[in-house]
């Protein structure tokens, strides 16, 4: 059983919404535009593309970044940490008086990035574990999670 109490912060949002945006069609083919865009533009000299190459490069990570910014402020969920307890049935996350389970045949899948460990609940929402909150007991989260969960559900980089 490994038991934590996570705060999350708008820059661990920020890294979650980049992870996942980035990680759908949406996210690559826009990112795969606005580039051929600009080399477009460089190689032919017309301003227009290169202008809106940069457009479509920068306007996903702008509007992510304000997005978790006012979820951060506006989420009364994210004032306050949050306590979660990790155990053989899955995971137990409360804060207060409310409190909810998922068990591990639930979770659809986890996988990091540089920042956070990420383990999705649904195709959609996630439990997001920064990696500085979790201190001497990444190992521990990393190894119960590895440990429940189907090997293919499992991307997660130590």
């Amino acid at each position: 059983m490994v038991e934590l109490d996570i705060k999350i912060e708008a820059a661990d949002l920020y890294d979650y919404m980049l992870m996942h945006s980035y990680n759908s069609a949406g996210g690559i083919l826009g990112s795969a535009f606005g580039a051929v865009l600009v080399v477009f533009s460089l190689m032919n000299g017309q301003w227009i593309f290169l202008a809106g190459g940069v457009v479509l490069l920068a306007y996903l990570p702008c509007t992510l970044f304000l997005k978790s910014r006012r979820q951060a402020l506006q989420n009364p969920a994210f004032r306050k940490p949050l306590h979660y307890v990790l155990d053989e049935d899955g995971i137990c996350i409360s804060q207060g008086e409310v409190s909810a389970r998922q068990s591990w045949e639930d979770m659809v899948k986890a996988v990091s990035t540089g920042r956070s460990i990420i383990l999705y609940t649904s195709r959609i929402n996630a439990t997001i574990f920064p990696r500085a909150q979790l201190g001497d007991k990444k190992a521990a989260v990393i190894e119960m999670i590895a440990t429940h969960m189907s090997p293919d559900k499992v991307k997660i980089r130590t």
